[in-house]
């Protein structure tokens, strides 16, 4: 199962397809995902509630179980730090999608976690 949720007013930076795509790649077909697109002030609310972090992020993820998990997106974030990475919006993206199913898998900060988002954005031309 994969569904994707935009609680925003803005278009989604990319389709369903490349998203599917990429979730299948890393955590397989039969991993459940659900993908929400968010505005700043959920995002912070979240954020806060579950990292202790009172500030708003690109990003959360969430394994829920052992083949579930949940990623959060605060996309004019990631617009907003696109250029910080010298990326642009559509492309930060998907690096954020990468990043954040990496932690799904299980991923920490780190050499190995860097090594597998090298090698997937190598494969999806990130």
């Amino acid at each position: 199962m994969f569904s994707i949720s935009n609680r925003t007013k803005g278009k989604l930076l990319t389709s369903r397809t490349q998203l599917e795509r990429i979730k299948k790649s890393i955590v397989g077909r039969s991993y459940e995902l659900s993908v929400a697109f968010v505005g700043p002030a959920e995002i912070k609310r979240l954020n806060r509630i579950y990292r202790g972090q009172n500030e708003v992020t690109d990003i959360l993820s969430f394994p829920l179980h052992g083949k579930s998990g949940e990623i959060i997106f605060c996309a004019s974030e990631a617009k907003r730090q696109a250029g910080s990475f010298s990326r642009t919006p559509r492309n930060f993206m998907l690096f954020l999608l990468i990043h954040g199913l990496l932690h799904l898998k299980g991923y920490r900060h780190g050499g190995t976690m860097e090594r597998q988002e090298i090698k997937f954005r190598k494969q999806f031309g990130i």
